[in-house]
């Protein structure tokens, strides 16, 4: 992770180049980028039910080629403990939730009020039952529709109304209904003009409208979003795009591809999709779908000190202490946390 000052990127046209955000590795990729305010805090939630504080000027801030600093330098974490979420935070207020889902189906709802005392060492944000996992956290209003994907392929989508507000320390309720050998992969709040992109392990994978899923009651099974056969196999991830957005491909063998979603076909709910990948080597199966964040959105904010449309941006948009806040992934950060440590 790391951060940089939003004017590092001066705004381009529709088609250039852009600039390079971060040096990394073949095999690494941004997963996440935020715009926040330097005094910002951001919610880091693990897949262990534990949230950290972080303020974004506590984040290293590092020129563009720099690669950052791994996670587990920054927040203390257990062994084995990953940070599958982080919210940017500016203030605390009553109608604001944080929502949260688990591999084995079950959803939560906390006012965004019960993580405004931070603690150095992280505090419980959701109490897991054995073998179960965190796997997204959103900020809501408390009126967002909610859709959980599991890997057998089926979708449930649901008003978050149908789930009251809990404590911090509570388990939560049934979000999805599956079989015990099936999980959530993806938690996804809904846009209205938002695209779902699908994939599967043997690298199938297609667009569809979010309006073919229909807004039905919690805890049921859902709704086929791919029909995983035998060609496809089970679901591995799902993600919202838009138009223009670009997505990173992974296998299991190291094989990384970054290609536009919009290459991509637009079909139906019930349907096979079609091939992202060509996996090549022998068992090869693809294990991650993500959709590339990457700073085009700071681009297009300013050019000198105006919008495209020549109004004036925001005092504090245009302020030196507004960062981009980074988060990467990398097979290889025990190899950067022991280079950290060397240094």
């Amino acid at each position: 992770a790391k951060t940089q000052a939003v004017e590092d990127y001066q705004a381009q046209r529709r088609g250039g180049r852009g600039k390079s955000a971060a040096s990394i590795k073949d095999e690494d990729y941004i997963e996440k980028l935020l715009v926040a305010n330097s005094h910002d805090t951001i919610l880091c939630f693990s897949d262990k039910g534990k949230v950290y504080w972080l303020r974004v000027f506590e984040i290293p801030r590092a020129s563009r080629g720099s690669k950052g600093r791994p996670m587990v330098n920054i927040l203390p974490l257990d062994e084995g403990e990953r940070i599958t979420t982080f919210l940017s935070v500016n203030e605390y207020t009553e109608d604001r939730f944080v929502f949260m889902a688990t591999e084995k189906g079950t959803v939560k709802k906390t006012p965004l009020e019960n993580f405004s005392r931070p603690r150095s060492s992280g505090l419980i944000a959701l109490a897991l039952d054995e073998g179960d996992s965190l796997i997204g956290a959103a900020i809501t209003d408390g009126q967002r529709d909610i859709m959980l994907m599991s890997n057998s392929g089926k979708m449930i989508r649901f008003n978050e109304t149908n789930v009251r507000a809990m404590g911090r320390t509570a388990r939560g309720v049934r979000g999805i209904k599956m079989a015990d050998e099936f999980k959530v992969v993806s938690l996804i709040l809904p846009e209205e003009d938002g695209l779902l992109l699908v994939a599967s392990e043997n690298g199938y994978g297609k667009r569809t409208r979010m309006a073919e899923f229909s807004v039905i009651g919690r805890g049921g099974q859902g709704v086929i979003a791919m029909q995983c056969s035998e060609r496809n196999g089970l679901l591995v991830s799902a993600v919202q795009v838009s138009e223009g957005d670009e997505m990173m491909l992974i296998t299991d063998k190291g094989t990384l591809v970054r290609t536009r979603t919009e290459e991509v076909s637009i079909l139906g709910r019930n349907t096979q999709g079609v091939r992202l990948i060509k996996l090549s080597q022998k068992d090869e199966h693809l294990v991650g779908l993500e959709r590339v964040d990457e700073p085009a959105a700071v681009d297009e904010v300013l050019v000198d000190g105006e919008s495209e449309s020549g109004e004036s941006i925001a005092a504090e948009t245009a302020e030196p202490n507004v960062d981009a806040a980074l988060g990467g992934v990398s097979s290889e950060s025990d190899d950067s946390e022991e280079a950290d440590s060397a240094e």
